[in-house]
């Protein structure tokens, strides 16, 4: 299945094939290539709206995830027709992230990547809500990041390292 791309900003240069590939092959660790996923590439402004509308805090933020399928953590779903072949979407802020990895010196491809993954996970249920929950998502991250990191030779690690 397919990832559906698109750069809904101008403020950021994004590298689209890079981010594709390492979408396909994080989603591949997660068992999940049959799902079609969306990956919206969006600015501070776009983020603010959504964050606003959805988690009632109007700031931008680097990443939301909006999930096709309620599942519990780690199941995929389970589609009754073609249709339902749908992760959902993840909305990148790049310009966010472009400005942390301004700040802190970090790769922005790689942060790009990194928090694709963490927003994967969103797609399958996990969450980070309490410690307990926290644990479950940032093992996920790291399974599934190890996997990316031997097929790219990169060093990857989860974006929420140290949370609780």
């Amino acid at each position: 299945m397919s990832v559906a791309l698109r750069n809904a900003q101008r403020s950021v240069l994004v590298r689209r094939a890079p981010l594709r590939r390492a979408v396909c092959a994080l989603r591949a660790a997660l068992g999940a290539s049959r799902f079609d996923v969306g990956l919206v590439c969006a600015g501070n402004g776009l983020m603010r709206r959504l964050n606003g509308a959805y988690r009632q805090c109007p700031e931008p933020t680097d990443v939301l995830s909006f999930p096709f399928h309620r599942v519990a953590a780690g199941e995929l779903p389970q589609p009754t027709c073609d249709d339902e072949y749908n992760l959902g979407d993840i909305f990148l802020g790049v310009e966010y992230i472009h400005q942390q990895c301004r700040a802190t010196g970090e790769d922005f491809d790689s942060v790009l990547a990194v928090t694709a993954a963490h927003g994967l996970c969103h797609l399958l249920g996990y969450q980070h809500r309490t410690k307990r929950e926290w644990q479950q998502m940032y093992q996920k991250e790291v399974e599934i990041l190890e996997e990316l990191n031997r097929l790219t030779g990169a060093s990857l690690r989860p974006l929420t390292a140290g949370l609780f």
